[in-house]
């Protein structure tokens, strides 16, 4: 019996709703998982015609703005990370920014309230970076040309490909309003791409919702992809793409000028690194929240044998939660833009301030929320997303994830222009102490300033084990996308787990705020009673904790072999050769 199926029905943890005996998919030479299988297997055809992994991910990063609308985006941001087979590595900033005309109380009504301006409509979106992030990285590390990685792309448009069965019920999920917001308010993907008239025709038809099988084309889009493949990003940020962009804006009363996409310009930043035992971890730096919480959580964690009362257990539960809560209050007083206000990065990710939270932690009950409160690190220096890894035939990696932050992003798509805009103004504080659209509270380090880039929870991650590649990881989950991502790595670091086993397990999520611990289905009900017992707020059957996208390198028999791991909660794939 294998391992996983064993420790399942030790713990009673057989359910029907994961799949406890899948084995990874394995390659001998490279390998894309992703959470859309056309985009998947366009980065595996790149590979094939020999780009390497930075190539590959702009082939599969443009296909997604095709095929996956919900996340894959040229309207949106993120983070790319990449791990060179000679030890090279860079993290690459694309992130959107605050307009030029934002401000601190722009989404406040008369009474200090919070408005719904930062989620839906044209002032939702701060200034898109995907394509000058792919630009940057491609720039410094890619090999093919520019025109031919954006080649599957322009076609995907402008042939269009056949709808899949996810794929329809999610422009129906959005394409329907619900009950209780008749005026197609909306803080979920349910009914966003009802508000604005070019999204209701492009990816509703007007309300003849597309059908499995049915081939969706996006004739706009594939005309501004193409005008990109042939002119280059500028085009997107200073030539006729902008000027018309900057006119829509204007006209519909949102904030991002011509100005403010010429000025824009992604950034190479130094990724974060930190150890767990033998495991070196690359992670993602600010303005991303997540690689710093890994780091913190498992400086936590090491050493502290809580792994001993079983995979599953209320004990191990506990004890991650716990660890899970505290860094969730520190990201919400310290953490923000680093080139506006000052991080205590080195503290926060250091062993020594890792022993000071892990103090506090009772083996044996839980610490309200109420009583937890912001550690004192010493100074230091300077939902909806997607994710998709790869490695190549040489051994380069690359983790990306991007986002438009709520599925479908803000609804809008610009008219002529064909592409989803982003809702990340949302990402800022709003008001501090306010939940923002994940229930995150967050304070005045992440207020909104021109020009700066909001928090993140996107955790791209590079796992080397004894100084050699060995994990790829990430997700895309709104505020679970760290806790996920952790709970894979224990499974494969400390749980011996292989890496579908590892993405399979039951996973839950606490975030400090509001003080419930999340789980999903899987776990026993003794195992549930048994956290309550502890005093742990438990939401039982949650909607799943981030959709981990993941590749391991295993040697098998003396040989090196690439294992992929596709997360069952979503409806992606593994592709490779």
């Amino acid at each position: 019996m294998r391992k996983s199926l064993a420790v399942a029905l030790a713990l009673g943890l057989w359910t029907d709703s994961l799949v406890w005996a899948r084995q990874p998919v394995r390659a001998a030479q490279a390998m894309v998982v992703a959470q859309e299988p056309i985009a998947a297997e366009v980065g595996l055809a790149t590979l094939k015609a020999g780009g390497n992994a930075v190539d590959a991910a702009v082939a599969v990063a443009t296909a997604l703005a095709v095929t996956y609308p919900f996340a894959g985006n040229l309207g949106g941001g993120g983070f790319m990370l990449v791990r060179m087979n000679d030890g090279r590595q860079a993290f690459f900033d694309f992130r959107e920014k605050a307009p030029a005309a934002a401000g601190p109380n722009m989404y406040l009504d008369k009474d200090g309230k919070p408005t719904r301006d930062s989620v839906v409509g044209w002032r939702a979106s701060g200034v898109p970076g995907t394509l000058r992030g792919l630009e940057l990285a491609h720039r410094k590390f890619g090999q093919q040309k520019w025109a031919d990685l954006l080649a599957p792309a322009v076609k995907l448009a402008r042939e269009g490909f056949p709808v899949s069965y996810s794929l329809s019920q999610s422009l129906k999920s959005a394409g329907r309003v619900r009950a209780n917001a008749p005026d197609g308010s909306v803080l979920t993907a349910g009914g966003i791409l009802t508000r604005e008239a070019d999204s209701k025709r492009i990816f509703l038809r007007d309300g003849r919702f597309y059908e499995p099988g049915e081939i969706f084309r996006q004739l706009e889009l594939a005309t501004l992809l193409k005008r990109v493949q042939e002119r280059g990003v500028n085009e997107f940020y200073e030539g006729e793409l902008a000027r018309h962009f900057a006119r829509e804006m204007a006209a519909h009363g949102g904030l991002i000028t011509y100005e403010d996409l010429k000025n824009y310009q992604a950034v190479e930043r130094k990724p974060l690194e930190g150890t767990f035992g033998d495991y070196t971890l690359i992670t993602a730096p600010p303005p991303s929240t997540g690689g710093l919480g890994l780091l913190q959580m498992v400086n936590i964690l090491e050493g502290t044998g809580y792994e001993k009362a079983g995979l599953g257990s209320a004990a191990a539960t506990h004890y991650v939660a716990e660890a899970m809560r505290r860094y969730y209050a520190d990201r919400g007083e310290f953490l923000g833009d680093a080139d506006f206000v000052k991080v205590p990065l080195t503290s926060l990710i250091s062993k020594a301030y890792a022993r000071e939270r892990r103090a506090s932690i009772d083996p044996a009950k839980a610490t309200p929320s109420s009583v937890i409160k912001q550690g004192r690190p010493t100074p230091g220096e300077s939902n909806e997303t997607t994710h998709f890894s790869i490695v190549d035939a040489a051994g380069n990696a690359v983790a990306l994830t991007y986002t438009l932050n709520g599925g479908y992003g803000s609804g809008v798509t610009l008219p002529g222009l064909g592409f989803l805009l982003n809702n990340e103004m949302d990402d800022f504080t709003v008001k501090p102490g306010s939940p923002n659209m994940f229930g995150l509270i967050e304070g005045e380090a992440n207020a909104i300033r021109p020009g700066k880039r909001p928090n993140s929870s996107m955790t791209p991650t590079v796992v080397l084990l004894k100084g050699q590649l060995h994990l790829v990881l990430g997700a895309p989950g709104g505020s679970r996308i760290p806790t996920g991502v952790l709970q894979v790595f224990l499974n494969v670091a400390v749980h011996k787990l292989n890496i579908q086993d590892a993405i399979d397990q039951p996973r839950f999520h606490h975030q400090w705020q509001p003080d419930k611990l999340y789980l999903e289905r899987g776990f026993s009900p003794d195992t549930i009673e048994l956290l309550r017992a502890k005093g742990h707020p438990v939401e039982p059957n949650t909607f799943g904790v981030a959709r981990v996208e993941a590749i391991q390198v295993e040697t098998i028999d003396g040989k090196r072999w690439l294992a992929g791991g596709q997360d069952g909660r979503g409806d992606g794939k593994v592709a490779g050769y």
